[in-house]
């Protein structure tokens, strides 16, 4: 924005945001946020830890947003006085700070512009992700590890909660599987656009030879099931096995046969918790993550009959969406947006927001085009 006047750019600015505000609806957060506070302190609440939980994450996120939004109008308010004194003091140094907090609230309004773009029908859920180690043997599997680890971080980093409901370990080194949530609003809508196939080259520290190695991993992402989704599921079509949980180097999380494996023998869909004590609990969870990846196939069948409708070609969540270099050079690139990032150690510690928030603005428009 660099040459527009900055007068110019603060009503453009206020107009954005103006709009911001307008489709997150503040009034109806505010009312959401008082009621929601009622809830919280019924004492009888807990009686029910898992619609608890769900209370006080939704009061959390909610608050969090309407914290955010004010904060940015009162920013915005705020540079145009340092503006109004820059110009009667003919201040240099104040006319410096103004347009340095002008180009900081210019970001992060286009941050906040992008959680307006997640309109889709489960876009508000929370996400269950799993991450398979694909091609590349055993690179491939401490590349699912990486992933897993640069997921989990992103969360911290924002404070979303998360559980891993199972995790796979590989023989050498890594995992060839694993599964967990983000339990925050919007996490699918933010994290739909990491699906697909992750690939790394790199040096092996697996290799005496030192060689280049490519290795691949797949990210799968579906929206959490709530108590509204219908999942027709026969229990004559699953095979459920039993085992026991157990963690890197064969140490046991437990030493009872607690963990449950379920297939869907139509569907072929394998699905597995560990994480729970009771053999029960962890059917209970598996049981949850099936239904929510049998949801997805069902969303993902219709998306592609529309799409044959309409002429298109049936939507492909199996191709590369991204790489990430460690050798020759060093680089992250998405290959759907055109973003790059020249620090794949910061990306791989969970600095992924330039990504999602392109990716959200790329399935924007791809939809826009074809709705």
């Amino acid at each position: 924005m660099a040459g527009i006047d900055p007068k110019d750019q603060l009503k453009e600015l206020g107009s954005t945001l103006g709009g911001i505000e307008q489709v997150l609806d503040l009034d109806a957060m505010r009312r959401d946020i008082a009621e929601l506070r009622e809830q919280s302190a019924d004492p009888d609440l807990w009686n029910d830890q898992e619609r608890a939980q769900g209370v006080t994450r939704r009061l959390s996120y909610l608050e969090s947003e309407l914290g955010r939004v004010e904060t940015l109008r009162q920013r915005l308010d705020d540079v145009a006085t340092l503006y109004e004194m820059a110009d009667e003091m003919d201040d240099a140094e104040t006319r410096t700070e103004a347009d340095e907090e002008l180009a900081s609230l210019h970001k992060a309004v286009q941050q906040l512009e992008v959680r307006t773009l997640m309109s889709g029908e489960y876009d508000a859920r929370e996400a269950l992700v799993t991450i398979n180690a694909q091609a590349g043997g055993v690179d491939a599997a401490d590349w699912a590890e990486q992933l897993q680890r640069m997921y989990l971080r992103w969360a911290e980093r924002h404070g979303y909660p998360t559980e891993v409901y199972e995790t796979s370990y590989a023989e050498e080194a890594g995992i060839k599987s694993t599964t967990f949530t983000v339990k925050a609003p919007y996490a699918y809508g933010t994290l739909r656009g990491e699906h697909g196939t992750h690939r790394l080259v790199r040096i092996s520290p697996f290799d005496s030879q030192a060689r280049r190695q490519t290795s691949f991993a797949g990210l799968d992402v579906v929206p959490v099931v709530e108590q509204s989704d219908h999942v027709d599921i026969d229990e004559s079509e699953l095979r459920i096995d039993v085992y026991r949980s157990s963690g890197p180097g064969g140490q046991g999380v437990n030493t009872t046969d607690s963990a449950v494996r379920i297939t869907h023998l139509p569907s072929g869909i394998v699905v597995s918790c560990q994480n729970e004590r009771s053999q029960l609990q962890n059917k209970a969870t598996a049981m949850n993550v099936l239904q929510a990846k049998l949801l997805e196939r069902k969303r993902q069948e219709e998306a592609d009959k529309m799409s044959a409708l309409r002429g298109e070609g049936t939507s492909s969540w199996g191709t590369q969406i991204r790489n990430y270099v460690l050798h020759p050079y060093q680089i992250v690139k998405d290959l759907r947006t055109g973003v790059e990032a020249g620090n794949p150690t910061a990306v791989l510690d969970g600095d992924l927001d330039e990504f999602i928030e392109a990716e959200i603005r790329w399935m924007r428009q791809q939809e826009a085009g074809t709705g």
